[in-house]
């Protein structure tokens, strides 16, 4: 499957143009995606010297890019949207938000994607073990004081 994800709020805080810190849980969910045989596209608004900030994170966080924001195999239209079969964005409608301490906005909250992923057959019960280990360790870091557990299920 081809998946187009947003950076600002989604893989990282909004911290437009730096690159805000991690967002609990995207880099290790973002990797059991492609683990998974999915191909990934960076679907964002930034250019220029941004974008190859946001890509430079990606590529030190062991994420290797299908995209950027285009899909390379889109020969059939000329139209600056990305095909993918699923998009993940902050903005989504409907998109579960969470603050962090630290974090200038709101951001996505993966738990609450993973639970979807899960649903779709996207990412396994084995592979959220894990990441929630590092999501965990990701709040630890962010010495976040407010922690709010994991939705047992799809509200």
């Amino acid at each position: 499957m081809i998946i187009a994800i947003d950076f600002d709020g989604t893989i990282v805080d909004h911290a437009y143009p730096r690159v805000g810190l991690p967002n609990p849980g995207a880099i290790e969910t973002i990797k059991a995606l492609i683990d998974n045989g999915h191909s990934i596209i960076l679907w964002t608004m930034r250019s220029g010297q941004t974008l190859e900030q946001a890509v430079q994170y990606l590529t030190h966080n062991g994420i290797k890019l299908f995209g950027i924001n285009c899909n390379p195999d889109q020969h059939w239209s000329d139209s600056p949207k990305a095909y993918a079969q699923l998009y993940i964005d902050d903005a989504a409608l409907g998109a579960s938000l969470v603050y962090y301490p630290g974090f200038q906005r709101r951001a996505l909250d993966w738990s609450w994607v993973e639970l979807h992923l899960l649903r779709l057959n996207l990412i396994t019960d084995e592979q959220i073990q894990v990441i929630r280990k590092a999501h965990l360790k990701s709040l630890t870091d962010l010495e976040l004081l407010s922690y709010r557990p994991y939705p047992q299920t799809l509200s």
